[in-house]
């Protein structure tokens, strides 16, 4: 199991209705390493995140242009804890 906690500014995509953070590239190079049996749709690997309160299960995608797994911040995540576009927040990943 990887565990790992990182800060993180949140980002708009392009067509500015998705939020993200991306991973530290350490983290995604171990993700790369210890859970390749993990990838499912796309690369993506099933993960549980926590910001502040609200921990959530969701998938990271690995991101060509970042050269890195990406995090999608959900609207409902990004409300419960007063997140904002830009905002440095603190995010726990754990992958099974």
């Amino acid at each position: 199991m990887i565990e790992h906690r990182f800060d993180a500014e949140v980002w708009v995509a392009e067509n500015g209705s998705w939020r993200f953070v991306t991973l530290p590239f350490d983290l995604s190079d171990e993700i790369d390493d210890h859970a390749p049996d993990a990838k499912v749709g796309f690369g993506s690997v099933r993960v549980e995140a926590t910001i502040g309160s609200t921990t959530w299960s969701t998938s990271v995608f690995p991101d060509r242009r970042a050269e890195s797994f990406i995090l999608p911040l959900k609207a409902a995540v990004r409300r419960a804890e007063g997140i904002g576009d830009g905002d440095r927040v603190t995010v726990g990943l754990r992958v099974a």
